[in-house]
């Protein structure tokens, strides 16, 4: 058998698998890639969010921003906001922005805030994209080229649609070969390899190096590489979400950022596109039924989607397992995607995982089967690192909250906090987060995401941040307030974007006309 890694084959569709065949088939266009999808098996499909690094993504598969809008329901994302999570009170809310606050050092940063604007939010201070989101305002103007922003944004799509679309420019324009077929059984190679998948009513179909993209079932990397499951469910106490689509009033706002509220056993998801709202209660099941869970969701929808016929709701049940793989790389298999693991999607961290898994794979592809145990205990060595930064970074929302409800309180028992976490809250106290608590290279949650979420929250700032603030951090502060007012006059309205977005990508009226039967 031949070392080199020739073929490579992809289980499962959907924006896991579809995303792994076209962003590798862009980077190593001489790789032969055929992914099998079960022609009747629906992927979960509510992943809606994507972070800034998806407009990389897209620019180098070669899918064009203004198709990828079109095609996919799509809106702007730059950033999430938390309602309700600090105490529950009115006014409660504040905004983790994808835009990173001004340069200058935190601690001096912090002091310019609280002396100049300490009433204002944190975020407000640092970025002007607080004041962005608070209007509804795009990142962008129609006539910059793609990809490119007054503000870092990332997108809020339909998944079902953007799997859709990838799958089109995968088999169309990359060259992927799909096959509908179900998977029955592995073939094992040398070293308990996986050789070829067995396909019902089809022929085997071999490979050389397999991605699972099977989704909670890990066909290949459970089933058949024995990777074991880690579960952090004692961190993480969701594992329920309801879910539903929402239409929405022709021309209503559209919301620039994830909208996260809290409620008495967990938090809701609202994210808006330009036909419609896609929202979900997300709740524990050892504090909260599934009927009150419908209640919560329903009157959510009742008080903030206008005209929405909350009757006809038909919400959708999703049970999952938190946790992750203990070896995401076993021999010649690689899991992408749920077959890796899934926290609850309170940062959208599955897309960028996705993404991640692919650029660490693409940029280290192994050339032959010897350095496959290498570039797999690198490999595992990493992720196993984001996950735990993962897990630290999502509980760092519920530690800070001061909710009494019973769930709340669980979430913030000693038990339940990550000793990494709890050691870095103690190091806050005394000093901002900072590149020395998180130094690795493509930290998924830098220290400016974490001091968003920290100070957002009233989490006390460092005792020497009261010192008078320097000229330079004062400036900077004052800079943020006049471009925001600034970019506040120059961005259309999501709505007016999409609008016209539309309407330049409709056909005339003569050729509609002349296409209707």
């Amino acid at each position: 058998m031949s070392t080199s890694i020739q073929r490579l084959v992809i289980v499962g569709g959907g924006t896991a698998g579809w995303l792994s065949a076209c962003l590798i088939a862009a980077k190593l266009p001489g790789l032969a890639i055929t992914l099998v999808e079960a022609p009747n098996i629906p992927t979960v499909g509510v992943g809606e969010g994507t972070w800034p690094t998806m407009r990389e993504t897209l620019a180098t598969i070669g899918i064009a921003e203004a198709e990828f809008l079109r095609e996919c329901d799509a809106a702007f994302k730059q950033g999430s906001r938390f309602d309700g999570w600090t105490d529950g009170t009115a006014g409660d809310s504040y905004l983790h922005p994808f835009t990173a606050p001004v340069p200058g050092e935190m601690r001096d940063l912090i002091a310019a805030w609280q002396a100049g604007a300490p009433g204002a939010p944190f975020a407000a201070a640092m970025t002007p994209q607080h004041a962005v989101c608070a209007h509804d305002l795009a990142p962008r103007q129609r006539a910059m080229p793609d990809y490119a922003g007054a503000l870092n944004y990332g997108y809020h799509l339909d998944a079902g649609k953007f799997a859709a679309l990838l799958a089109r420019h995968a088999t169309g324009r990359l060259g992927v070969v799909r096959i509908a077929a179900e998977v029955t059984g592995v073939v094992a190679g040398a070293d308990a390899d996986i050789a070829a998948l067995r396909l019902r009513d089809q022929a085997d179909l071999p490979g050389d190096l397999f991605i699972d993209c099977s989704g909670q079932a890990g066909l290949l990397i459970g089933g058949h590489c024995g990777a074991g499951w880690i579960d952090r469910s004692d961190v993480s106490l969701n594992d329920r979400a309801l879910a539903v689509q929402v239409p929405v009033l022709p021309g209503s706002a559209v919301a620039s950022q994830t909208i996260g509220t809290a409620h008495e056993a967990g938090w809701l998801w609202d994210i808006g596109l330009p036909t419609r709202r896609g929202i979900g209660c997300v709740y524990s099941s050892q504090f909260l039924s599934d009927d009150r869970a419908a209640e919560i969701l329903a009157d959510h929808v009742r008080a903030h989607v206008p005209g929405a016929d909350v009757a006809a709701l038909r919400p959708r049940l999703l049970s999952f397992a938190t946790g992750h793989r203990d070896r995401f790389w076993v021999g010649n298999c690689l899991a992408i995607g749920l077959s890796a693991g899934f926290i609850e999607p309170l940062e959208a961290s599955a897309i960028v995982l996705i993404e991640l898994s692919l650029k660490a794979l693409t940029e280290n592809f192994p050339q032959s089967r010897n350095t496959l145990p290498i570039r797999a205990a690198r490999f595992n060595a990493l992720f196993r690192y984001r996950w735990d930064r993962i897990v630290e970074f999502l509980k760092l929302h519920y530690v800070l909250s001061r909710r009494r409800e019973p769930y709340w309180q669980a979430q913030r028992a000693a038990a339940a906090i990550p000793s990494g976490l709890a050691d870095a809250l103690m190091l806050w106290r005394e000093q901002p987060p900072s590149v020395w608590d998180l130094p690795r290279v493509d930290e998924m949650f830098p220290a400016a995401s974490q001091a968003y979420v920290l100070y957002g929250m009233g989490f006390p700032a460092p005792a020497a941040a009261g010192a008078a603030p320097s000229p330079a951090a004062v400036a900077r502060i004052a800079d943020v307030a006049a471009k925001a007012r600034a970019l506040a006059a120059a961005l259309p309205a999501n709505r007016d974007y999409f609008t016209a977005l539309a309407a330049h990508s409709a056909p005339p009226a003569a050729q509609r006309d002349h296409a209707a039967p």
